[in-house]
């Protein structure tokens, strides 16, 4: 999407009139993944939301450093036409409270995730809870880090059958130590509506530290029963959150004098 182009949707995004009309609603979904893993496990909240009629794109962060990943996931915000929800998980939380300032950006999506304030970093929110015990992450010689292969599925994926789980800790996407160690400089969850998914058997993010991440950020808060990789496990449980979070940001738009625009039906 070109600049010219991004401009005029972003203002039709933000442009208000009548009252009484119906904004237009967010149909743009942008999922990012957090650290040791790659895009492809949204597939089954990929499946749930195309299925309602959104239209829905995947960043491959390349986890080689905070900035890289922030510029992937504005690289797919760039191609948008249109209000979007942008989600994150994990690490991905940090990336959207960092690329989430985006104009076509109208209501953000934490699943399981970190929400910085500004001037602060990823490990910086572990200060508050610690992650839990069979969470091992292990730095390389070249700044790289893997997840500990005998901790793996206790602290990444325990509601992963033994098979699905040692496919995952097979394929680990390693992250760069000092992605995890930038702070971000700017915050959206502090201009844009929020939503946030606690899982409740959480072994990489305490929940308890998760629980009190959506409070300090005022998100409208979802638990539900699963692992670290809750979107992979329950994948429809998510895909109703961002489902419910591209309404809600739909209510909360300025109004727009369209009409004939419906938002995708279940």
């Amino acid at each position: 999407m070109t600049n010219t182009l991004k401009s005029i949707a972003a203002a039709a995004v933000a442009g208000s009139v009548g009252f009484g009309a119906s904004a237009e609603p967010a149909r743009n979904i942008v999922l990012v993944h957090g650290a040791f893993a790659d895009g492809s496990g949204w597939r089954g909240v990929y499946d749930e939301l195309t299925s309602r009629g959104y239209t829905v794109n995947i960043v491959q962060n390349p986890l080689t450093s905070f900035a890289d990943d922030v510029a992937a996931t504005r690289r797919v915000l760039n191609r948008q036409d249109g209000p979007v929800i942008l989600v994150g998980h994990s690490y991905g939380g940090s990336v959207i409270t960092e690329a989430g300032t985006d104009p076509l950006v109208v209501g953000l999506v934490y699943v399981a995730a970190f929400a910085p304030e500004i001037g602060q970093s990823t490990l910086d929110q572990y200060a508050e809870i610690p992650p839990p015990p069979n969470f091992v992450p292990e730095e390389q010689s070249d700044g790289f880090a893997y997840l500990n292969a005998d901790h793996f599925r206790d602290g990444f994926a325990a509601d992963t059958n033994e098979a699905d789980a040692a496919f995952l800790r097979d394929a680990q996407v390693p992250i760069a130590m000092a992605a995890l160690s930038a702070p971000v400089t700017v915050a959206a969850w502090q201009s844009k509506p929020s939503w946030y998914i606690v899982a409740t058997e959480d072994g990489a993010i305490a929940p308890e530290l998760l629980r009190s991440t959506a409070r300090r950020i005022g998100a409208d808060t979802t638990e539900i029963p699963g692992s670290h990789v809750v979107f992979l496990t329950q994948p429809k449980a998510v895909a109703d959150v961002i489902d419910a979070a591209a309404r809600g940001a739909a209510d909360s738009m300025p109004r727009a004098e369209t009409v004939g625009t419906q938002i995708p039906s279940e």
